[in-house]
């Protein structure tokens, strides 16, 4: 007798998302699953991992948030190249506010990731106006002429920066804490775009013409848009200069714009989960290539290529649907 696989989707119910999940304990624990599998990860982790990759999953963390601050501000319709600008606002509203007037690192962080949004919210006002490469193209410049005014000024420290700040009390409160922050964003943001105020950012993104004749301030919604996300950033930013103790020029790096967005990329865009297992899987990758030198790029660079051919919808997409069908091999009459 001739066989032949079919794949068949789950049911509709279940892939819904709703309330019908609450009719079947199996149906619970299936939606439930990849929810609390992050929960649990980042949990245990930190408990069995040494200390040179718990700094790497800190790292982890913090380009995670960066890739979710890109991922929302492209969702809705700003695609930046500067997530470095938000990174290095928020590590140098913390670093003054420590190293000036002593403000403790747990209350200096949230304090800098508000601050260092409305600054970088205030910068980019004016903006917001402009559509695809333009605004993406000034969110790239003015990290660098940050760069060059602070050591043409030499204010801050100049081209020494800020050092001796206060660290955390501890490495387990470093790593909770930047995990804790992960967690909330992962969530609270994947369930803001899911409702009616992401489905209006989403629908600026689609077609911001239509949204405009609906009598809907798309500009007033790009702005709180982009102040949430600037805020993420700037809390990666905050939490960091604490935990190197020393903030200066090198905050504005280049890395912190280009490793958010290939993590995004590679994980799947549109997805915030996407953002944050592409940061995942390309951090620790950096990582292990080290050892390589020179050729570290290289081979790095040749993943990025064979993730984004291979997947182009992005790995989580992939799995999702992957986890959304099951296969069995019927007989073939």
């Amino acid at each position: 007798m001739q066989k032949r696989k079919e794949r068949v989707d789950r049911g509709i119910k279940a892939r819904s998302e709703d309330v019908f999940a609450i009719s079947s304990w199996r149906e619970m624990l299936y939606l439930s699953g990849p929810r609390l599998l992050p929960v649990a990860g980042f949990i245990v982790l930190p408990l069995i991992l040494g200390i040179y990759w718990q700094k790497v999953l800190l790292s982890v963390a913090v380009f995670a948030l960066l890739a979710i601050s890109w991922d929302m501000l492209a969702q809705s319709s700003m695609v930046s190249l500067g997530q470095a600008l938000f990174f290095g606002m928020g590590a140098y509203c913390s670093g003054i506010m420590n190293h000036y007037w002593g403000v403790p690192p747990l209350i200096s962080i949230p304090i800098a990731a508000v601050a260092g949004a409305v600054i970088c919210t205030i910068l980019l006002l004016p903006v917001l106006r402009l559509r695809g490469v333009y605004f993406s193209m000034v969110t790239l410049i003015i990290p660098l002429m940050l760069e060059r005014i602070i050591e043409a000024t030499k204010i801050f420290g100049g081209t020494e920066g800020l050092s001796g700040l206060d660290p955390f009390p501890s490495r387990w409160v470093e790593l909770y804490v930047v995990l804790a922050a992960l967690l909330a964003a992962l969530f609270g943001f994947r369930r803001l775009m899911t409702s009616d105020y992401g489905l209006v950012l989403r629908a600026i993104n689609d077609n911001d013409r239509s949204v405009m004749n609906a009598g809907i301030n798309i500009y007033w919604f790009k702005a709180q848009a982009l102040f949430i996300s600037s805020a993420i950033g700037a809390f990666a930013g905050a939490f960091m200069t604490h935990v190197y103790m020393f903030v200066g020029m090198p905050v504005f790096a280049l890395d912190y714009s280009i490793l958010p967005i290939a993590a995004a990329i590679v994980g799947g865009p549109g997805s915030m989960a996407g953002a944050t297992l592409g940061a995942f899987i390309l951090v620790p990758l950096s990582e292990v290539l080290r050892g390589a030198g020179g050729l570290r790029i290289v081979f790095y660079g040749m993943l990025l290529v064979v993730f984004i051919v291979a997947l182009p919808e992005g790995i989580f997409h992939f799995v999702q649907r992957k986890y959304h069908q099951f296969e069995r091999w019927v007989a073939v009459e």
